[in-house]
């Protein structure tokens, strides 16, 4: 199936704890300029006919407030970390007006942890208020979201399994420090790619900038995004100028289109 014309938003770009860091005062937290505040880590993708987001984190609520989101019909989870999960909550809102339960499309880890979590979703005797959700366990096989196919890629977090994520032209790979040579290929020829780029220093089960760097050259990307940013890695104004040609920091409020 091709892939319809695509418009990308990112929600949030910081990692886990968000940028400002509670109780931090250094020169990134404390920033004035609008692209050094982060949200937690999430995007919304839009063709004509369907709207999913890739995670809902813990702020997925005023991420959605902000970005004046009206309609929903998916979500799709990279992976079962609560920075990535914890949001889940809120699509009630959406049935509710919608009156259709929300489609959540998850590998069977993070499945796992979904129902553990979320568990009085679940429940045989649901309590009014509850989301209504449909999951829907994923494998690395391709599959569509509406009218828009997914192609999974298996990436590691140190040890955990985590999913990015192809859609035609455009690659979305976040909480990851290694990416085996099978699954790379899945990523090759894409237009532009979303990786996460933590630090400057090294990191257990993230990628550093360097590193994430070395992946996008390898892989011959034209346009990449680097995404899940801590405060660590510096000022926008800073980093961004120093970066190869066709690698940005990505920002909360940055749109990407692909025809």
């Amino acid at each position: 199936m091709i892939c319809p014309p695509l418009k990308i938003t990112f929600l949030g770009t910081g990692t886990s704890t968000g940028v400002p860091m509670i109780g931090c005062d250094c020169a990134v937290c404390t920033s004035s300029n609008k692209k050094d505040k982060r949200l937690r880590s999430s995007i919304l993708v839009e063709s004509k006919n369907t709207s999913f987001v890739i995670d809902t984190t813990p702020d997925f609520r005023y991420q959605m407030l902000r970005a004046a989101i009206k309609k929903l019909d998916a979500v799709l989870f990279t992976h079962p970390h609560k920075d990535h999960i914890a949001g889940l909550d809120d699509v009630k809102a959406f049935s509710y007006f919608s009156k259709k339960p929300m489609q959540v499309f998850a590998n069977s880890l993070t499945e796992e942890t979904i129902k553990r979590d979320f568990y009085y979703v679940f429940a045989e005797k649901k309590y009014p208020g509850i989301p209504d959700i449909e999951l829907h366990t994923i494998t690395l096989e391709p599959f569509i979201i509406g009218d828009i196919p997914v192609i999974p890629i298996l990436v590691w977090h140190l040890d955990m399994p985590v999913y990015g994520y192809r859609l035609g032209k455009f690659t979305y790979i976040t909480d990851a420090n290694r990416i085996d040579e099978k699954e790379k290929e899945k990523i090759k020829g894409s237009n532009t790619m979303v990786i996460n780029a933590l630090r400057h220093q090294q990191h257990i089960s993230h990628y550093t900038l360097a590193e994430a760097v070395q992946l996008i050259q390898e892989l011959k990307v034209p346009h990449a995004y680097l995404t899940h940013i801590g405060h660590q890695l510096g000022k926008y104004d800073d980093i961004n100028p120093g970066l190869p040609k066709g690698i940005q920091l990505a920002y909360d409020g940055l749109e990407l289109f692909f025809d």
